[in-house]
């Protein structure tokens, strides 16, 4: 071996080392006989490197993944010979090997028994026994390889290329596992538990380490062989027995649940889980004690949680089979367990409470399946409601500044007990509105003297009320009189208790979500609105010291204004007045610290634009009123777009550019204000909106920060065609010019989606825009989809390709919002060069999107311009280059038939010889029959079938031919 190369192996070596040794490594998997020198230098101990060690398997594995076929049997043998040659060894050597050699000989183990088992070594379990007998070492090897083909055998996930290879990879997979279990237990099973049982009686007392390792094994294994093997009284007593061994009993716990989880009869699984259970009572394990080590009783709620809901889903089987007498028992054992699951849930860890919570929802299902609830029931589900309370409270721990890995689990185990909540509301509505109320009143009478996690809960609860009680478009103040009558109480008791003034985010941030989500308590109650509005316009909401209660509060005073509409009108000056200092643009200075970020102040200028639209004001006031708001917006855009033109540095030009950006966002969102009902013109506002075109537009000359202004600019002419409609025309043209000027792929394949909008939108009134603007245009695009990219350079080779969807989009926008004639009017040159890039585009790109698009187009054209009276010199076309190009694609290797989106591309391929048929009639069969057809060698049979398919009148049939047809005709 190349002794120099394999230095690079050690992690400590330096880049250089380690690239020799990445190159060797690939050298010698290519290698004939590499493998044979690291076979022979594992048989005999001739490296000590651990790294070198594991090397060499690395190498072996690679031989017998991919080029084991390649070998003869002589070499197949050597293999065999060495691995058991290397596992007797590990007996006698000083010291074990390093765990992660371990775990790779196990690998490479497992891979040759997959390979060989069924073919040339059925003794494979037993060669490794008679090796390894019970020494400790070789005992830990045996069961690391035991690991490792259950991993092969059940945890599979095959490396794949492509969907089609990946799934026949993965029935040939499933088949080949499936014949190996199956042999492995007619041949070898009973033996290998029986030595699993020995091994546990060997090393129980003595070696904990192995004894837990095999039952990982026996754990693993329950799940796919025959359960009386394990589930006998030996086998389950020295389980059982481990369950008080402190070192042994989190395994023990874990393999009892893979027991439990097993499919069998229901009355079977009933039995078992009920014999279990009696063994983990008597041996006390059903006293929960807060003080006990937390890791095992995670283990040990998991397995009661397994228990619970295997005696669920035999309740359910009995049910459904209608044995009314063993599913009452079932039930009984079921009840049995929920006082010890009710100890779990309240635990105060919350991995202990959350691996219950499964046990908990589906014992909460059967109740609601009950007709009548007993006493004891009734008292169970309150019980869950109780401890699904006191769980969902944040702990002293809870960092809400900075969240992190911990803060997540906990949102993540609120989200779990919210479903029990809604699971409980829909067994006993009344009991959880009559607990959530009791907690809700009793907390916010004291809410200055109690812990904030206690008071965020509370306010929660009601929160958490909304969805748990549904009903539809929040009508939760209506209805059901018991129902509104407490929501709203509560509700009222929320907004006049002042404990908006809380002093802590929590609590807070919980106010104002609760606020926004009872919005119609307000149409019900309007007095409360001036209190809950300077909730949100004061140092509680908008100008708290937390940046985050602020960010959220932006948001949700947006939503809060939109959801109360005519009845803010009292308040709509008040309101914009206080709201005018959060409108200020941030300056692009570093260090000036604004109380909002500008996506933030997006918010709050929507919110102030609803406010005006919304408001009874005339269309002379509303005009004044918004004029207000964009003028400082409009001014300060000029100054800034000056700084930028005789900005210097890089990075003031960029803080410039933000800027000047924000403005027309802030500017853009005013607009999401109009609606149908209330347009910018019924406002009196088209005046000030054309104002800000007129302002923003110069930046689109701008040299500097290209990207940033256009896109900002962009965004605004968008919303401008929706609001101002016809009045944005005249700023077009000249916008185009300028957004076509030094433009890349992305500038393009952006600008794109505006013309498409203004061409579907004002269709012919555009059309001399678009004629003169359409070859400019297309320059640009074919002058950047010419541009030289390097071989491996992705990104560049995407931005072509959604460049060149663009394109498509374009042409399919022209011709489908029935302006051919900007096209046909560009000059016989153009139009061709433009009608070859779409055959181009439907033949010779892989990219099954565009390729649809481009049959879409093709279908457009011949629809149009394919009669008598089209363009001359289009029927010849249709024939030459549209026929052909119907074929060309789908005979590509690259279209692949399997794949959902060139199935589309299909579907409007044949539509597009269907449009030429029904142009062209019987011309067009003639054509396929005698020229065209017979050209590709199609047999005169397929031909006739062909042209029958196509003359079918439902469009539908030939469509699915069509796939046949291309299916056949592909090797």
């Amino acid at each position: 071996m190349d002794e120099q190369a394999l230095l690079g192996l050690n992690p400590n070596a330096d880049a250089d080392f380690r690239q020799r040794a990445l190159a060797y490594f690939e050298q010698l998997k290519i290698s004939q006989d590499a493998w044979q020198v690291c076979a022979e230098a594992l048989a005999q101990s001739i490296y000590s490197d651990d790294h070198i060690k594991f090397f060499c398997f690395q190498v072996l594995e690679h031989q017998i993944k991919f080029k084991y076929s390649e070998l003869t049997e002589v070499q197949q043998q050597l293999i065999r010979e060495t691995l058991i040659t290397w596992l007797q060894a590990q007996m006698l050597n000083p010291q074990p090997e390093k765990t992660f050699i371990r775990n790779k000989a196990a690998q490479v183990f497992a891979l040759l028994f997959v390979t060989e088992y069924l073919t040339k070594w059925p003794k494979f379990f037993f060669d490794i026994l008679s090796v390894v007998d019970l020494n400790p070492r070789g005992v830990d090897m045996y069961l690391r390889i035991l690991m490792a083909v259950d991993a092969e055998l059940v945890d599979r996930d095959v490396v794949h290329t492509s969907e089609a290879s990946y799934y026949s990879a993965l029935t040939f997979e499933a088949r080949r596992n499936t014949l190996l279990k199956d042999t492995m237990r007619e041949q070898c099973i009973p033996s290998l538990v029986e030595s699993w049982y020995q091994i546990l009686q060997n090393y129980q007392y003595n070696n904990s380490e192995l004894t837990c390792q095999c039952l990982e094994v026996v754990g693993a294994y329950v799940s796919w062989i025959d359960l009386s093997l394990i589930a006998n009284e030996r086998f389950i007593n020295m389980l059982l027995g481990h369950m008080s061994v402190e070192v042994l009993r989190e395994e023990a716990c874990d393999c009892l649940f893979e027991i439990v989880n097993k499919g069998m009869d229901p009355i079977d699984k009933t039995k078992l889980v009920e014999s279990l259970c009696q063994v983990l009572q008597s041996a006390g394990l059903f006293s929960i004690d807060q003080e006990d080590d937390v890791d095992f009783l995670a283990r040990f709620s998991k397995l009661v949680n397994g228990m619970g809901q295997a005696l669920i889903a035999s309740w359910t089987k009995l049910i459904k089979n209608g044995d009314m007498k063993s599913a009452q028992d079932t039930l009984q054992a079921i009840e049995a367990k929920v006082a010890l699951m009710l100890q779990l849930l309240i635990h105060e860890d919350d991995d202990i409470s959350s691996n219950i919570i499964g046990f908990c929802y589906d014992y909460l299902h059967i109740l609601k399946q009950l007709s009548a609830l007993s006493d004891q029931q009734k008292a169970n589900v309150e019980a869950i409601m109780l401890a699904v309370m006191k769980k969902l409270t944040y702990d002293e721990e809870y960092n809400f500044e900075n969240e992190g890995e911990d803060e997540a689990m906990f949102v993540e185990y609120r989200k779990q007990l919210k479903l029990l909540l809604d699971r409980l509301a829909q067994v006993s509505p009344e009991l959880l509105l009559a607990s959530v109320r009791r907690v809700f009143n009793t907390t916010l009478q004291n809410w200055q003297t109690t812990r904030f996690m206690e008071v965020e809960v509370a306010i929660r609860l009601l929160y958490m009320l909304a969805e748990a009680l549904p009903v539809s478009h929040g009508a939760h103040f209506s209805g059901d009189v018991t129902k509104a009558t407490a929501l709203q109480d509560m509700m009222r008791t929320l907004v006049t208790s002042g404990v908006s003034a809380y002093q802590h985010t929590s609590v807070t941030l919980e106010f104002f979500e609760t606020v926004v989500r009872y919005e119609k308590f307000f149409a019900v109650e309007p007095q409360h609105i001036p209190t809950v509005l300077m909730a949100f316009l004061d140092h509680r909401g908008l100008r708290h010291t937390s940046p985050k209660v602020r960010s959220r509060t932006a948001y949700l005073f947006s939503r809060f204004v939109k959801s109360l509409n005519k009845q803010m009108n009292p308040f709509i000056e008040d309101v914009l007045n206080r709201i005018q200092d959060l409108l200020e643009l941030s300056p692009p200075e570093n260090g000036y610290q604004a109380l909002l970020s500008s996506d933030d102040q997006l918010f709050i200028y929507e919110t102030a634009g609803v406010l005006i639209v919304n408001s009874e004001y005339s269309a002379e006031r509303k005009q004044v009123l918004m004029r207000n708001l964009l003028t400082p917006l409009m001014e300060k855009f000029k100054v800034l777009l000056e700084k930028l033109m005789m900005a210097q540095d890089e990075d003031r030009q960029m803080a410039l550019a933000d800027c000047l950006n924000h403005a027309v966002g802030f500017a853009s969102r005013t607009s999401k204000a109009f609606s149908n009902k209330q347009t910018v013109k019924q406002c009196g506002c088209s005046e000030v909106y054309l104002d800000c075109l007129q302002t923003f537009l110069p930046a689109l000359s701008c040299p500097l920060q290209k990207e940033v202004l256009r896109s900002g600019v962009r965004t605004f002419l968008h919303r401008m065609i929706i609001c101002l409609e016809e009045e944005v025309l005249p700023f077009i043209p000249s916008a185009s010019e300028h957004m076509l000027k030094d433009c890349e792929a992305k500038d393009l394949q952006e600008f794109i989606p505006l013309i498409n909008q203004i061409t579907a939108k004002f269709k012919t009134q555009v059309s001399p825009f678009l004629q003169q603007m359409f070859m400019p245009l297309l320059h640009a695009i074919f002058e950047v989809l010419l541009l030289p990219a390097e071989e491996n350079d992705q990104s560049a080779a995407l931005e072509k390709q959604m460049l060149r969807r663009s394109y498509f989009a374009f042409l399919q926008t022209v011709t489908g919002s029935g302006m051919s004639e900007v096209i046909a009017n560009q000059g016989a040159e153009n139009v061709e060069r433009v009608l070859f890039t779409v055959i181009q585009g439907a033949v010779d790109y892989p990219d099954p999107i565009a390729q649809k698009t481009c049959f879409i187009i093709l279908s457009k054209l011949v629809e149009l311009w394919g009669g008598k009276d089209g363009p001359v010199g289009f029927a010849d076309f249709v024939y030459k280059h549209i026929v052909p190009a119907c074929f060309l694609a789908p005979l590509k290797q690259t279209f692949d038939l399997a794949d959902a989106q060139t199935v589309l591309a299909l579907s409007e391929c044949a539509v597009t010889l269907k449009t030429i048929h029904l142009k062209r009639g019987p011309e067009c069969i003639q054509y396929l029959q005698q020229e065209y057809l017979p050209s590709l060698q199609v047999a005169p049979e397929i031909i006739q079938e062909f042209c029958q398919a196509l003359q079918q009148p439902d469009a539908k049939v030939f469509k699915n031919y069509l796939k046949v047809f291309f299916q056949r005709a592909k090797p």
